[in-house]
């Protein structure tokens, strides 16, 4: 084939390139990174109940434990991210990954709340971090028709985590109550630490598996004006040769620049007449919805451990029958990912957020009402499960694809990136509110009020969505001026 030349030739050829195998490396390590994200969130809820007995914790304490690595991952996203577009995505890369394998392994060793509260919100600055690298990873280096399938396939990743977090709990309780059966002080004591440590064994293996990848995004040497560089990178991506030279600017990094020079859109625009709609409906949906996702999904164990198994005094058996609950429910977390990636293109991404919400906020009411009934019934265990399904299934299948969508779908190119990280700072900031304050809620308000006001939350979410919708297509909308266009016909 004759050389590439910049930028259309090369977008072209990346668009017209068979899946290769650096770009299966590539996914894979963006997959693997999201799904620690998923494991780590989701196993401090298995731990928790341990924590709280060993550390001596009292209800706020058990929330800033939960909400800490949420907060860190609002910073990482904030700070790091902007980073990453001056330094580079290899170098982010490998100082991300350094900082989450330290920080999980100090966490793992924490010695007091102190320290555990330091450590956690290091791991949430490394996962923060990792969001926009993965994501630019993908979208820079794989053909633009297989890039929003390959983006939503990557970030189901962390309903997969999720699960993995949920079976390494059951597999430690198992092993504690084998190795020292009727001893629960060796659980309380070292069981979290088991759990958490995990989590460093599975980041080694992450870092490991990228240190051994070199391939600095194409898209972003161009950008720095790197031709020789991206060149040589072009060319390990595709498995062919590619000479790059400068005829024309990037595509890659085009942020919607007036042709005829007029001023480009500012942050301040976002708030403006224009745009204040997008950014309703870009940030309110996103922040009411992490309040419920973060805050019953980080607690879904200990939610499980009392709805169910309250009448049970052995921490071990109400602990390890609630890890079983969340990995039940877990599966159906992946199985709404599928659901959202069959049916975006069918209902549109505006319906199907409606729906979603609305059948989290009926799966929060049937939890509801599950606690005015016996534990022990089976109609409360009926309405339990059947309350967590809905509401994960529906979650995963709306509001938590369709946010992060519509987040990048709704602003024009020059304001797009800057939309959408208001938008997930919402939502990080949501995440925060709902880990921290659903402990203290439950024992203000008690487990039902709790629930039925997350409730209402998912319904204000849904009125907010529909008040604030946009008629656009998401799909072209997510394309339109951030990534190169597909070759034409």
């Amino acid at each position: 084939m004759p050389p590439a030349t910049l930028p259309t030739a090369f977008q072209q050829r990346l668009d017209q390139s068979a899946i290769t195998r650096p770009m299966v490396r590539l996914w894979l390590l963006a997959a693997s990174l999201i799904a620690l994200d998923g494991f780590d969130f989701f196993i401090i809820g298995v731990a928790l109940p341990f924590l709280q007995r060993d550390l001596d914790l009292g209800p706020a304490a058990v929330g800033a434990v939960a909400a800490a690595a949420v907060a860190g991952s609002l910073l990482g996203s904030l700070f790091l991210g902007p980073l990453t577009d001056k330094l580079g995505r290899q170098p982010m890369l490998i100082a991300d990954v350094i900082l989450f394998v330290v920080a999980t392994a100090g966490t793992a060793l924490a010695w007091n709340l102190t320290s555990l509260l330091v450590f956690r919100v290091l791991v949430g600055v490394a996962i923060g971090a990792d969001y926009p690298i993965s994501v630019a990873y993908i979208v820079e280096n794989v053909p633009t028709r297989h890039r929003d399938q390959l983006v939503i396939g990557a970030f189901s990743f962390q309903a997969v985590g999720a699960l993995l977090g949920a079976l390494v709990g059951i597999a430690i309780l198992y092993g504690f109550t084998a190795v020292y059966p009727g001893d629960e002080q060796m659980a309380v004591h070292y069981a979290w630490r088991w759990m958490l440590g995990v989590g460093v064994i599975l980041a080694l293996g992450v870092a490991l598996a990228r240190l051994a990848v070199s391939l600095e995004s194409p898209a972003y040497l161009l950008a720095k004006g790197n031709y020789e560089g991206a060149a040589t990178m072009a060319s390990e991506l595709l498995g062919e040769t590619i000479t790059l030279k400068p005829d024309s600017p990037s595509p890659v990094f085009d942020h919607g620049m007036s042709p005829d020079g007029q001023p480009q859109l500012r942050y301040r625009d976002l708030f403006g007449l224009t745009y204040r709609r997008q950014t309703l409906l870009a940030s309110v949906p996103w922040f009411l919805q992490d309040i419920a996702t973060y805050g019953v999904g980080i607690f879904t164990p200990v939610i499980l451990g009392v709805l169910v198994f309250g009448g049970a005094s052995d921490l071990m058996t109400q602990t390890l029958a609630a890890a079983k609950g969340s990995a039940l429910v877990d599966i159906f977390l992946i199985l709404g990912f599928l659901l959202a990636v069959l049916l975006v293109k069918r209902l549109g991404p505006i319906m199907l957020q409606i729906v979603g919400f609305l059948g989290m906020a009926l799966g929060l009411g049937l939890l509801a009402a599950s606690t005015g009934l016996p534990p022990e019934s089976h109609t409360a265990l009926g309405l339990i499960f059947g309350g967590f399904l809905l509401f994960n299934l529906l979650m995963n299948a709306g509001p938590n694809a369709t946010t992060f969508l519509l987040s990048g779908a709704v602003f024009p190119a020059a304001i797009r990136a800057s939309g959408a990280g208001l938008a997930a700072a919402f939502a990080k900031a949501g995440a925060v509110l709902g880990t921290f304050g659903l402990p203290v809620l439950q024992q203000a308000l008690g487990l039902a009020s709790t629930l039925e006001l997350l409730a209402a939350l998912c319904g204000v979410a849904a009125l907010v969505t529909f008040a604030y919708r946009q008629e656009a297509s998401p799909m072209r909308l997510l394309n339109d001026g951030a990534i190169a266009s597909s070759p034409p016909e």
